[in-house]
């Protein structure tokens, strides 16, 4: 699995752009900010990201989005394909204008970046071909273990429903 050291300074290496077919993936990766999380100096901690690029690029889309708070395009690149148009739409409901909206939107896109950068993962089970499940400690929440599984059908990563 692909295991990353943590470097002194806290960054880690960007990967270059997807070289799929998908040129919109490609493209928003190499516009995408890189996210890194302050260091307190040298560390052990090993950083565990997927091998798949098109998936890294795909967490890669979905951190933009929720760095740039558009829940919409994150919806729109998130949810599974053969999620109804209606069912997507309350989907955003929920992450915009719910009672724990803000709550739920800060929760879900700390999530994606530290699978993205792979802060807290555990492990990754699944073949990071057609499937991949994330197990790691929420990145807000000390001792809360989550997991979350994407799915590629016809080349597009999205989350399992």
């Amino acid at each position: 699995m692909g295991k990353k050291s943590k470097q002194q300074n806290g960054q880690q290496p960007r990967k270059g752009p997807s070289t799929s077919s998908q040129p919109a993936v490609a493209a928003a990766v190499a516009a995408a900010p890189i996210i890194f999380y302050p260091s307190d100096g040298p560390s052990n901690v090993e950083l565990l990201q997927t091998k798949s690029a098109s998936l890294q690029a795909k967490l890669e889309i979905l951190t933009k989005h929720g760095m740039d708070n558009n829940r919409a395009g994150f919806v729109k690149e998130f949810v599974p394909l053969d999620l109804s148009e209606m069912d997507a739409n309350l989907y955003l409901q929920d992450l915009t204008t719910a009672f724990e909206a803000e709550t739920h939107w800060t929760n879900l896109i700390s999530e994606i970046a530290a699978i993205r950068c792979g802060k807290g993962v555990d492990r990754i089970e699944g073949d990071q071909i057609t499937k991949a499940v994330f197990y790691f400690e929420h990145p807000l929440l000390a001792g809360c273990d989550r997991e979350v599984a994407f799915c590629c059908r016809g080349g597009e990563w999205r989350a399992e429903g």
